[in-house]
């Protein structure tokens, strides 16, 4: 039975990274596809002033799209931003640290402020959302879009997005804090391996070394 263990803890640290990786994932595609809101923001803008400008019409509905295109891009991105490593970093010495030290730090931080954070957001704002969506409440411009509930449900997904990468943070720094290389916190913004525990990562766990790229 004692020598069985080591194999189950590693057996267990593997499906925790390959777990991270997949929940990773998540994030992942939802960032690449609201990424395409932008050009549609752009092209929707631009029909906007080619109506009025060009053709003396105007359209509410239209105008009130491109205020949903952009909360859904900065809400629902904010996941992924963070993912990416890409949101402003007040700490100058990140940076500097070992990948140990970053991985103490991305670890406390994600428990001690983004969790509670997002907690509070969820729960400040369930009951706002709820009675929003019971009265179906819409646009109090006449031709607007009838979909406010929808744009307010954005104060819970983003919050909940937030807490899933998260738990990726807390599962990749623990994992590495525990000697698996293969979570190693990035040593930049911008270069976290996306899946990388879904495929590679929990490979290179069992070989005993990182994983490819």
């Amino acid at each position: 039975m004692a020598d069985d263990s080591p194999l189950a803890e590693k057996g267990l640290k593997a499906r925790l990274l390959r777990l991270a990786g997949w929940l990773d994932l998540v994030n992942h595609w939802v960032g690449r596809v609201i990424a395409w809101l932008a050009l549609a923001m752009v092209l929707v803008t631009f029909l906007v002033v080619v109506l009025r400008y060009g053709f003396d019409e105007g359209s509410i509905a239209l105008q009130e799209s491109v205020t949903y295109m952009h909360a859904m891009l900065f809400m629902l991105g904010a996941a992924f931003t963070l993912q990416q490593n890409g949101h402003v970093r007040v700490d100058i010495f990140y940076q500097r640290f070992s990948p140990r030290g970053r991985a103490w730090v991305d670890l406390l931080g994600t428990l001690l402020l983004l969790i509670p954070v997002c907690l509070f957001i969820l729960t400040a704002s369930w009951d706002y959302v709820r009675e929003s969506w019971a009265v179906s409440e819409g646009s109090r411009e006449a031709g607007g879009l009838p979909y406010v509930y929808w744009l307010k449900t954005l104060l819970v997904v983003m919050p909940v997005l937030l807490l899933l990468q998260g738990v990726v943070w807390v599962l990749r720094s623990g994992l590495f804090l525990a000697g698996v290389d293969a979570a190693a916190p990035p040593a930049a913004p911008g270069r976290a391996a996306i899946g990388q525990g879904a495929t590679g990562g929990a490979e290179g766990l069992v070989k005993g070394g990182p994983p490819d790229g």
